[in-house]
């Protein structure tokens, strides 16, 4: 049986941007990627602290050392700039090897968006 466990997280980071006329995605700084460990194109769950909106898209790389967190297309109608979000990543494998895992945690500076 397979379960679906958090694989990474970046915690409370603050919306720099919403695109409307945009493919869709959520751009993310690809430090945080890194430390996040998120690739590109990886499912993202989207939590909205400052309103409680949940919506899930995919990831796409951002400048780097930019603390870029902009939502485009559809999910833009989602966010304002300046919202507090938590995003979140779930892998799906087995009850043992999950019972061991541990999730790839990132809490950059809330005001920034960059890793400390």
């Amino acid at each position: 049986m397979l379960v679906n466990v958090v694989k990474s997280k970046i915690h409370r980071v603050k919306v720099t941007g919403a695109e409307l006329h945009y493919i869709g995605s959520i751009t993310i700084d690809e430090d945080l990627m890194d430390a996040s460990n998120i690739i590109e194109g990886e499912r993202v769950q989207i939590v909205n602290v400052t309103n409680g909106e949940r919506l899930e898209t995919y990831a796409i790389p951002g400048p780097r050392n930019s603390g870029e967190i902009t939502l485009n297309g559809a999910a833009a109608r989602k966010v304002a700039k300046g919202d507090t979000l938590i995003l979140i990543v779930y892998a799906f494998m087995e009850v043992e090897e999950a019972k061991k895992f541990k999730p790839t945690l990132c809490f950059p500076n809330e005001e920034t968006n960059l890793l400390n």
